[in-house]
């Protein structure tokens, strides 16, 4: 028998929990929809995920496997394992292939599904922080979202109005992306975008915004940015994916993106939304003229 401490003490015929270290749950954050936000509680005894009618934490969706991972409790937290699934357990991206602890803030990946672990003294506050940040960012790639984006732009747009200075928008998407999600599915699909918005976030200054605008498009909003800086940028920012190397599992993808720049002076009396519709009318200029290319 344990000894009694400030806390309280569970004894098993295998391990020693400490009550205050089940303070844990998971946070559904991607794909988007009714269950985006839902928290699953983690507590002292095993818990299986999978799409089967016996798992604990059950998932309608097709890229899971009946019985795709189990979540175990430790002394200190909580271990993975993947079950031997179709299409792999991923902590933080780096796939399993064996039982892993998990940290708060972790993300864990199961099929085409992905969860946030929290754990902590305050876990009701750090759930709701969760929640705020699930209204600001996109889930799949952890870039901003569109409601971000939108923000960010009503913004700008009436700084650039009020002291007529240039403001810029890049507006890009992935060349043929529907071939790829045909030829290699769509686990190779959601791959691709996490990957771009790695690739891309590294040359993003911090007073700019970069965000998925929604399926496969993107945008970069430049401030005090005119026309030549910008489509500097957005030529810098179609040689990175070209030169970048996309490997999925053992496949190499082959990948490049088409660009369409606008910018505003501060002159005209143009929203957000037409700053984005002018930029995405020269994205498909772009399209148009072969792919892989920026329209200005």
């Amino acid at each position: 028998m344990a000894e009694k401490v400030a806390e309280t003490w569970i004894t098993t015929p295998k391990r020693l929990f400490s009550a205050v270290t089940r303070e844990a749950c998971l946070v559904h954050i991607y794909p988007t929809g009714p269950s985006m936000g839902r928290r699953y509680p983690l507590g002292d005894k095993p818990l299986m995920v999978g799409r089967g009618d016996d798992c604990n934490i059950r998932i309608q969706d097709n890229s899971v496997s009946r019985k795709h991972a189990t979540i175990e409790p430790i002394s200190d937290g909580y271990t993975v394992s993947d079950l031997g699934s179709t299409n792999g357990t991923f902590v933080n991206d780096k796939q399993l292939d064996a039982p892993q602890a998990i940290h708060d803030g972790d993300y864990l990946r199961v099929g085409n599904c992905i969860y946030r672990y929290l754990t902590g003294g305050n876990i009701e506050a750090e759930y709701h922080e969760e929640i705020y940040r699930l209204t600001i960012q996109d889930g799949l790639t952890r870039i901003h979202n569109q409601r971000a984006l939108m923000e960010f732009l009503d913004r700008e747009v009436a700084r650039s109005q009020r002291h007529k200075r240039p403001l810029s928008v890049l507006m890009f998407d992935i060349d043929r992306f529907k071939a790829i999600n045909d030829g290699h599915g769509h686990l190779c699909g959601d791959f691709v975008l996490r990957e771009l918005a790695e690739c891309i976030k590294e040359t993003v200054r911090k007073e700019d915004l970069f965000a998925r605008y929604g399926g496969e498009e993107f945008a970069l909003v430049l401030v005090e940015t005119g026309p030549g800086e910008a489509a500097t940028a957005g030529e810098r920012v179609r040689a990175a994916v070209a030169s970048h190397h996309f490997r999925f599992e053992t496949t190499p993808i082959k990948l490049t993106i088409s660009v369409g720049v606008a910018t505003t002076t501060g002159d005209e009396e143009l929203t957000p939304t037409d700053l984005l519709r002018a930029a995405d009318d020269k994205l498909y200029q772009a399209k148009r003229a072969g792919r892989n290319r920026v329209v200005s």
